[in-house]
């Protein structure tokens, strides 16, 4: 007799609470527990804080050890953080105590190319526990990586890759849009890209990387740009309110080499209200190849929808994947689970 599929979320932020939002959803699945950050939210009705307006009869955890002890979980999705470094304790956590984890932390899509050491530590405990761990999201995990690899199928030669995604930031938090540098004069912004305040797209590297292995290139060096975008007329989000003159979001790009040639490019300008400045937001893919690609999408696959599906239909692809950690090239391509979900 099959039995729904027990899920823990970690973290409750925006993409946490869409993840857990979409798990109560969908037919097989339990969302059995979440885990909190802030210690101030520790006991607080789960439904309450994923913004739901009625109770689910189950408290916030903040205790990660006690809370597993207490679900039980298939499964765990973690959507707390950005950074490897990060995200390292809770995915170790878990794994040690023989729980399968799909992270949305943007370096966990290719772990080696943020922290090899941490990436085997991760690999090492997995296999030996004899569960599987993927990192995925809509970028990177999906558009600017996974999607250019499949393409790349039709192909018998490359050249070179080009690829770019142009998104809306006004739906976003302030915490995102200050790391796109949203709201601060040019100077500042440049001044903050130096600091390290401001630091546009986190995952290019991973990108890059999830791309060169699977065609079996070998890259020398990747350089990255960061630009302010500037406004030119007053736009507005929920959180955060931009005059003209002032930073409306960050031109981002990343060029890789081989053989002192780039070879992979990808551009990823990222704005509040590009509407308001004639910008349409969209995904494309250029492959010089034999045969050439070019595929175009319009507007973007929005982020959050996008990474919320992305995180909750890879859940049977991990739980059939081989003990190990794996990025998103390694494990068949994920559907949409229309028919339900089910563990047995």
């Amino acid at each position: 007799m099959s039995t729904s599929i027990r899920v823990m979320i970690l973290g409750t932020g925006r993409m946490g609470s869409g993840i857990a939002g979409l798990v109560l959803e969908k037919p097989g699945l339990e969302l059995a527990g979440a885990i909190g950050r802030r210690k101030d939210r520790a006991g607080m009705d789960l439904g309450r804080a994923i913004g739901l307006d009625r109770d689910l009869g189950l408290a916030l955890e903040g205790d990660l050890d006690a809370a597993i002890d207490r679900v039980q979980p298939d499964v765990a999705i973690q959507a707390t953080c950005s950074r490897l470094v990060e995200a390292r304790g809770e995915i170790l956590a878990l794994l040690g105590r023989g729980i399968p984890v799909i992270s949305i932390a943007e370096e966990m899509a290719h772990p080696a190319s943020a922290a090899p050491g941490i990436a085997a530590e991760i690999d090492d405990l997995a296999r030996r526990r004899g569960v599987a761990v993927v990192g995925t999201g809509i970028n990177p995990g999906f558009v600017l990586d996974l999607l250019i690899i499949a393409m790349s199928g039709v192909c018998s030669e490359i050249e070179s890759i080009n690829a770019r995604r142009v998104n809306d930031l006004s739906p976003y938090g302030r915490t995102v849009l200050s790391a796109q540098g949203v709201g601060l004069t040019p100077e500042a912004f440049e001044a903050s890209v130096a600091e390290g305040r401001v630091v546009g797209h986190i995952g290019f590297v991973q990108s890059i990387h999830m791309i060169a292995e699977a065609v079996g290139w070998q890259i020398e060096r990747i350089e990255e740009t960061r630009r302010p975008i500037i406004a030119q007329r007053h736009c507005e989000t929920p959180v955060m309110s931009v005059s003209p003159g002032q930073v409306a979001g960050c031109l981002h790009s990343a060029r890789a080499f081989r053989g002192g040639k780039p070879v992979i490019e990808l551009v990823h300008p990222q704005q509040i209200r590009p509407d308001l400045h004639g910008v349409e937001t969209g995904d494309e893919i250029i492959i010089n190849g034999t045969p050439p690609v070019h595929l175009t999408g319009r507007p973007e696959i929005p982020g959050g929808q996008g990474t919320t599906a992305l995180a909750v239909n890879m859940i049977p692809r991990v739980l059939s994947a081989p003990p190990g950690l794996h990025t998103m090239a390694d494990l068949p391509v994920p559907a949409a689970m229309l028919g339900g979900f089910c563990s047995g």
